[in-house]
């Protein structure tokens, strides 16, 4: 079954109204029509199942049938933090780790981030990185569509990781704990709960230098090692967010 986002105000009461490319897409593309069922998600983890009454100019009205008790997340909340790629491989970080399950997305500026970063470019690459969020959330059924922070610094970057329950770094050059064992070692009752998340650090193409890793330590996090291949840095998070999920049994 179909699933559109909607904000808030758009899902009151009984009656439901989805506007803009949702309401072309129900029209146009899957060709929708009255009487027909969608489940629709304010995004914040109500659902309900409602039925197309009537269509208006670029919008879609509905209304609600039944709340759903779908609960298609994880139990564990991870966020991924993604020192900033080249091209538009954050979108496909973005794109797969939704898919997956994490919840929250912070890229950031390391030493050896390549990307010149543009603050007047801010706005639309975030408004473009949230409609690929939107997107994949619907596609995946989640009833929640991840958060994406603004790009921070190294430094506002290691705050936040002393803000989570447990906060791993991916370093190719770490031979003693890799990502099983770290998660072993944690009382997986305390995160299981989802106010205790589990962030995961991905460098850059070149890597994280060692005064980072060291940081990161005396943060509070743990450098972890994803095993002896190494992969891409728009593949490392999806691996590892799998492996989080797997070790929590959500996979």
């Amino acid at each position: 079954m179909q699933r559109y986002f909607v904000a808030r105000n758009q899902l009151r009461g009984r009656s439901v109204v989805i506007t803009g490319e949702d309401a072309r897409h129900i029209e146009r593309v899957v060709r929708l029509k009255e009487g027909d069922r969608v489940t629709v998600s304010d995004g914040a983890g109500r659902d309900v199942l409602a039925q197309i009454t009537s269509f208006g100019n670029n919008s879609v009205l509905l209304e609600t049938i039944e709340e759903l008790k779908e609960n298609n997340e994880p139990r564990v909340q991870v966020w991924i933090a993604q020192s900033l790629p080249k091209g538009d491989k954050m979108e496909t970080v973005i794109q797969k780790c939704t898919e997956i399950g994490a919840v929250r997305f912070i890229p950031f500026l390391s030493a050896r981030t390549i990307v010149q970063y543009d603050a007047r470019k801010e706005q639309k690459r975030l408004e473009r990185w949230n409609k690929i969020a939107k997107e994949a959330a619907e596609q995946a059924q989640r009833s929640i569509i991840p958060q994406i922070d603004l790009p921070r610094t190294w430094e506002q970057l290691l705050t936040v990781a002393r803000e989570a329950g447990a906060a791993f770094l991916c370093y190719e050059k770490e031979t003693s704990l890799n990502l099983k064992k770290a998660l072993q070692s944690l009382d997986k009752s305390h995160f299981a709960g989802g106010d205790r998340p589990i962030l995961l650090a991905v460098g850059p193409e070149g890597g994280f230098e060692l005064a980072e890793v060291e940081q990161f330590r005396e943060s509070g996090g743990r450098e972890i090692s994803l095993g002896k291949r190494i992969l891409r840095t728009e593949t490392a998070a999806a691996s590892a967010l799998s492996c989080i999920l797997y070790e929590f049994d959500e996979i």
